[in-house]
């Protein structure tokens, strides 16, 4: 999977999951072949897309997106 495949993918599923998704949720949903996401993509998706990781439940992250890059 390339890079733009990776955005195009997280981005779409963050759009239609307002309320925030754990990186187990999007590697679930989108059979992503990673089991960790790599820390240069994130950086790379947050200065795209606006993409924001929220410490949730336990150690999970929410991976959001702002209501202006839906």
């Amino acid at each position: 999977m390339r890079y733009l495949e990776f955005k195009d993918a997280i981005h779409r599923e963050l759009r239609r999951s307002p309320q925030g998704l754990t990186w187990l949720q999007l590697q679930q949903r989108l059979s992503l072949p990673y089991d960790r996401p790599c820390p240069t993509w994130t950086h790379m998706l947050e200065q795209e897309i606006g993409l924001s990781r929220q410490k949730g439940e336990g150690r999970a992250f929410l991976w959001r997106i702002p209501a202006r890059n839906r």
